[in-house]
């Protein structure tokens, strides 16, 4: 499993989970279920890391919960 954050919630406009991951800019990910919404993200993930690895982008390294002040 990945070490990136992920913050899921839920959009009554959708009416899907949704599923972002903060650290990789524009990667997210929904789902019917909480768990589904979340099992979406760690696909994208690793397709996010996987095409970065093909441009030769910069690859975060995953922080852990990010923290706001």
């Amino acid at each position: 499993m990945n070490r990136y954050e992920v913050i899921i919630y839920w959009s009554e406009e959708d009416k899907l989970f949704i599923a972002e991951i903060p650290e990789l800019a524009g990667c997210m990910a929904d789902g019917a279920t909480y768990d589904e919404a979340l099992q979406n993200a760690e696909i994208v993930i690793r397709e996010w890391i996987d095409t970065a690895k093909k441009l030769g982008r910069l690859i975060p390294e995953p922080k852990g919960r990010l923290v706001f002040a």
